[in-house]
């Protein structure tokens, strides 16, 4: 069913990396919305792979796969073959949202995100830059003299 199942684990993750450096502009911009928990504090991985196949953006820790949809996903085959994957994925515990490049902008990402999760509001990062972390208190080692 798809072409990567047919290649080592070792040049699935090099496709991966390659993609991530060959990305089309809606991919970039919506990266550039996703990354460092940028929308709802989620953190997104990009071109990841995930049961075999590369996905577009993943968050692993709510099980939800973003898929973006180029002008390449208006033919049969694909859009027949991307509901299979869809499907596969789905039976892993995972939500696939495909979004069409047109339709990429932070509003729209939220307002998917938000309907998928059954969130109201988003969890902002925290002021330190540290994704909602919190304050590091300052740990002090307590050293006990046995005699």
């Amino acid at each position: 069913m798809d072409p990567l199942r047919r290649i080592t684990p070792g040049q699935r993750y090099a496709v991966a990396r390659q993609l991530r450096r060959q990305s089309t502009p809606a991919e970039r911009y919506a990266w550039s919305l996703l990354r460092n928990r940028g929308i709802h504090g989620l953190k997104f991985r990009r071109q990841h792979v995930l049961h075999g196949f590369i996905v577009d953006f993943c968050c692993l820790a709510e099980h939800v796969v973003l898929e973006l949809e180029g002008d390449t996903y208006n033919s049969v085959t694909q859009r027949d073959y991307d509901r299979a994957r869809a499907d596969l994925l789905s039976a892993a515990g995972y939500r696939v949202i495909r979004v069409r490049n047109k339709d990429v902008s932070r509003e729209h990402l939220e307002r998917l995100l938000r309907r998928v999760l059954g969130r109201q509001s988003h969890r902002s990062p925290s002021p330190e830059g540290r994704g909602g972390q919190g304050v590091r208190t300052k740990r002090t080692a307590i050293r006990v003299r046995m005699t």
